[in-house]
């Protein structure tokens, strides 16, 4: 559980005053994507998706204040849809598709595609553009099976997918999906990311993240948290 407030104040006087105000969060700053998040979020209950999406389009925005070219009405509509489709997979089969050793392609592609057309559904429902929608549409067809890229739209969506593995939230799931140590979750995460990433912003964010979750990892970090 996220920490929201705090549990002491050592320092005795209030700063509050002093710090300025909170940015207008995500969903603030783009009502379409709170209307899609209403329409979505429960074709993404499944194997914590729902979690992963907000995970990921909150990395996605950041990546995009480095690449002021990107279109945010493309990258963040696309990354908040991009899994729809695993709603149409028999949730018994999910993680055969993407188990290390294992993998079933069949199965990556059917919720591509299923994603796609559940997402035109929705982007067309908002009144989005067609060729918005069809840009979109066509970045969630292939942003697990198309190695390559197709614009800069495109690589933000499948760098922030997959930067959301090397977050804590991404690690915790991964380790019960396949039974890992958090080492051998972070092992295989590295193994998946590391020179798979299009952008160097992208590329800086992973080492920053593996940096954080290998301090956690520290036995003397450990010792300090009684374990």
């Amino acid at each position: 559980m996220t920490k929201l407030e705090p549990a002491a104040n050592h320092y005795g006087r209030d700063v509050s005053a002093r710090i300025g105000s909170a940015a207008p969060n995500l969903f603030e700053q783009y009502p379409l994507l709170e209307a899609l998040w209403e329409d979505a979020k429960d074709l993404l209950a499944v194997r914590s998706n729902d979690t992963h999406t907000l995970y990921s389009v909150s990395i996605a925005h950041q990546l995009l204040e480095h690449h002021p070219h990107a279109e945010a009405k493309i990258v963040l509509p696309a990354m908040l849809l991009h899994d729809i489709g695993w709603s149409a997979v028999d949730p018994d089969l999910v993680l055969s598709a993407i188990a290390p050793g294992a993998g079933n392609p069949e199965l990556v592609l059917q919720h591509e595609k299923e994603g796609a057309k559940l997402a035109a559904r929705l982007l067309e429902k908002h009144d989005v553009a067609q060729e918005d929608v069809e840009r979109i549409i066509h970045i969630i067809d292939g942003h697990d099976s198309r190695a390559e890229s197709t614009s800069i739209e495109d690589s933000l969506v499948k760098d922030a997918d997959k930067l959301w593995r090397l977050t804590g939230h991404g690690l915790d799931t991964i380790m019960d999906w396949f039974g890992l140590t958090r080492a051998q979750a972070l092992t295989l995460v590295e193994s998946r990311v590391a020179g798979q990433l299009f952008t160097e912003p992208a590329r800086s964010m992973a080492s920053g993240f593996i940096a954080v979750q290998r301090a956690s990892m520290l036995s003397q970090r450990l010792v300090l948290d009684g374990q």
